[in-house]
């Protein structure tokens, strides 16, 4: 028979051979490069999957779990989000010191000994450049710096989570301030935290931009979170969205150390929630105060210009006696000669009239006279023609008018048997039974 079925290993005593092999042959530490695919704590141990990507197709070449122990992490972890402020999460490029570990029941893995943040940092340092790069060559870096808030800036969408303790401070900040000025709000709720920030953000952008009349100014705010976790800050599409949204975008993220790619083309950039609210409470008390100033200085201009005109009003009224007798005098001057010339153009008008009248009275008798004839000539004309047509003058002749209930028979075909017709005759009428119809 064969070795392997004489002989056979147990699963647990090939893991055994396997971790012997690896103990002996891999028996010291080692610096990798590797980028977070995932990263998690779970009772105080970090949990690590590790990718190497191919630079061209973007799929991984290689992978491998790595694993932190809570008595390294707890001096790993603050060490690394000091120098880089950023958690250690998905999509982060990262240097680490790394053992070999192979257990019979749990298989392969890698165990983080030391990190090296400075690597992080030079790596999230060289994909903000590529970004701030990418968007100065697309021209919309300081796009959101051309546009123009408005002078009374009280509409303001806001995104942010609602359940964010930077939200209620933002709020409590613009509606109890000091000089009682009323601001609305509307809330887009986003996440602001972790890998579906930037999704997040973009769909209420989306939301907003719908409803874009309705708003003075967008501000992206958050509060009480985890304050080194900007890298959802930090992306390409955010920024884009934001550099060419149409209405004034504010930032009040709420870290005090860095300044995240977001906040680099936002319209304005501040520290902190509150912060977002004071420049709007500031920047329209100003406005306020400024239209107060200008309501003074027109009120004293009004008041110059009303006793100017009242003094000018004074000297006319005392001008005015000797200027209407002048005026008065030269305007009745003026009513004669035109009274002189109206009569004259009267007299004018009224001489050349009679003289039209007298040569329309010469040539309208002789006119009416050629009328006259005529049309008592064409009446004479008439008159004989009425004669000669006269029913009198035709009965007189021999002929006689048949009628039938009044009516003038002139087609045999009208009448039937058995009725009766009416002949009149010059002297005196008859009445007549028809017997029989004769029809040509």
């Amino acid at each position: 028979m064969n070795d392997h079925l004489q002989h056979p290993l147990t699963l647990f005593e090939l893991n055994s051979m396997v971790r012997e092999v690896i103990e002996l042959s891999l028996n010291k530490s080692y610096w990798v490069e590797a980028e977070i695919s995932e990263a998690r704590e779970v009772r105080g141990h970090c949990f690590m999957q590790l990718v190497e990507n191919d630079p061209f197709q973007n799929t991984p070449v290689a992978r491998a779990d790595a694993k932190c122990w809570a008595s390294k992490w707890r001096m790993l972890k603050p060490k690394f989000e000091r120098v880089t402020h950023e958690p250690l999460h998905a999509g982060m490029k990262v240097l680490l010191c790394v053992t070999a570990q192979f257990h019979e029941a749990y298989g392969f893995s890698w165990i983080v000994e030391n990190i090296d943040p400075t690597y992080t940092l030079g790596e999230m340092a060289r994909r903000r450049a590529e970004i701030i790069a990418k968007l100065k060559q697309e021209g919309v870096f300081d796009l959101q710096k051309e546009l123009t808030l408005p002078l009374m800036t009280q509409r303001i969408a806001v995104v942010s989570s609602a359940s964010a303790a930077g939200y209620g401070d933002f709020c409590g900040q613009l509606s109890d301030n000091q000089y009682g000025l009323k601001f609305q709000t509307v809330l887009f709720p986003a996440i602001m935290q972790g890998e579906q920030v930037e999704g997040s953000i973009i769909a209420a952008l989306n939301e907003i931009y719908e409803r874009q009349d309705d708003f003075d100014a967008v501000v992206i705010i958050r509060g009480g979170g985890a304050t080194s976790d900007l890298s959802g800050f930090d992306t390409l599409a955010l920024a884009e969205n934001v550099a060419n949204f149409p209405l004034p975008v504010f930032t009040g993220i709420g870290h005090l150390r860095d300044e995240s790619i977001l906040d680099m083309v936002a319209f304005q950039s501040l520290k902190t929630p509150t912060a977002v609210a004071a420049y709007f409470v500031d920047r329209l008390s100003s406005v306020y105060e400024h239209l107060m100033q200008l309501e003074e200085r027109l009120l004293n201009l009004t008041t110059q210009r009303m006793k100017y005109e009242n003094l000018r009003f004074t000297h006319l009224m005392e001008k005015t006696p000797i200027l209407f007798r002048l005026v008065s005098s030269r305007q009745l001057q003026k009513i004669r000669q035109l009274q002189v010339r109206l009569n004259d153009s009267a007299r004018l008008c009224i001489e050349k009239n009679r003289r039209q009248l007298l040569i329309l009275e010469s040539s309208l008798m002789p006119h009416a006279r050629n009328i006259i004839q005529t049309q008592t000539h064409r009446l004479q004309l008439i008159n004989e023609r009425l004669k000669v047509n006269d029913p009198k003058i035709i009965l007189k002749r021999g002929f006689s008018i048949t009628t039938i209930d009044g009516r003038i028979v002139k087609d045999a075909s009208q009448l039937s048997e058995g009725q009766s017709v009416t002949t009149q005759l010059e002297k005196g009428s008859f009445t007549s039974e028809i017997k029989k119809v004769h029809h040509k």
